[in-house]
């Protein structure tokens, strides 16, 4: 399969299952304690600007064909759909604690919450989802806790430091030390292809130390800058105690791979959304 990587680090891998390509972290399935994917857009049964693997079910697709693809996932990654949990995504730092009570919400029956970017969990068997189209997904497995989290983080989660949240809200329900997490920087968008403004540059110049500026974006001639969302991302994990060797970044860019994943650059809004799924075995 043909990725465009931005360097030669090869993370995350492809697998293919089920008839259903998706992505996933080594460092995340040589534990034996996780089943994880991050979706493409191949193995689905949506089609047009949808295709063919689609997990929104607000963007106009048909409804029926995203429940499909869902099930489809569920057999690939050899978890219950029946036991998937949705985020709802508002560009929060909120972080939900999830258990069999929510098992289901946002796919088999209808979420009781809102404005929630993270879930966490340490129910086995519960599947934690998230979506994206260019923004960060952050996995969090602590092994020896046996608890896990999974976050949404675009340049506002980011800047308001969602890492740390999550990791926070580990600590404060399962004692979760982020000395002994494994964290995991999913596809996104990278940061030549991630152009903001100047009011986006200065909440990241006023959120992180001037010794990181160099590191977290460039600016252009036409007076725009260029983010790096996956290095911001590191630097929180490190500073909320992640260890630097527990850290496993992308080289993946969403906006890089259109024709194997959505990207709201790429794309706008006509296009179907990709999500991140993890579960504890």
């Amino acid at each position: 399969m043909e990725w465009k990587r931005k360097s030669d680090r090869g993370i995350p891998v492809w697998r293919q299952k089920e008839g259903v390509t998706f992505l996933v972290f080594p460092s995340l399935e040589e534990t034996g304690l996780v089943n994880h994917g991050f979706s493409t857009r191949l193995g689905g049964v949506s089609e047009g600007k949808f295709a063919t693997m689609n997990f929104a079910f607000t963007r106009g697709d048909n409804p029926e064909r995203v429940r499909e693809n869902y099930g489809r996932m569920a057999k690939a990654l050899d978890v219950d759909p029946e036991k998937m949990v949705l985020s709802y995504q508002t560009h929060t730092t909120n972080v939900r604690v999830v258990n069999s009570q929510d098992a289901g919400k946002g796919l088999t029956r209808e979420r009781d919450y809102r404005d929630v970017d993270g879930l966490i969990t340490n129910e086995p068997g519960i599947t934690l989802v998230t979506f994206y189209a260019d923004c960060v997904p952050l996995f969090f497995l602590d092994p020896a806790g046996r608890a896990i989290g999974l976050s949404h983080s675009g340049w506002r989660g980011t800047v308001n430091r969602m890492g740390k949240a999550t990791l926070e809200a580990m600590a404060r329900e399962y004692g979760t030390r982020a000395e002994e997490v494994i964290a995991c920087i999913g596809p996104s968008i990278c940061q030549d292809c991630y152009e903001v403004g100047l009011e986006v540059a200065e909440k990241f110049s006023a959120a992180f130390s001037r010794s990181y500026w160099r590191q977290l974006y460039d600016q252009k001639d036409n007076g725009k800058y260029q983010l790096n969302l996956w290095r911001a991302n590191e630097i929180v994990l490190i500073e909320a105690g992640v260890r630097p060797e527990n850290i496993y970044t992308t080289d993946i860019c969403t906006r890089c791979n259109p024709q194997l994943l959505f990207s709201h650059r790429a794309m706008g809004t006509e296009r179907g959304n990709l999500a991140a799924f993890l579960s504890l075995r």
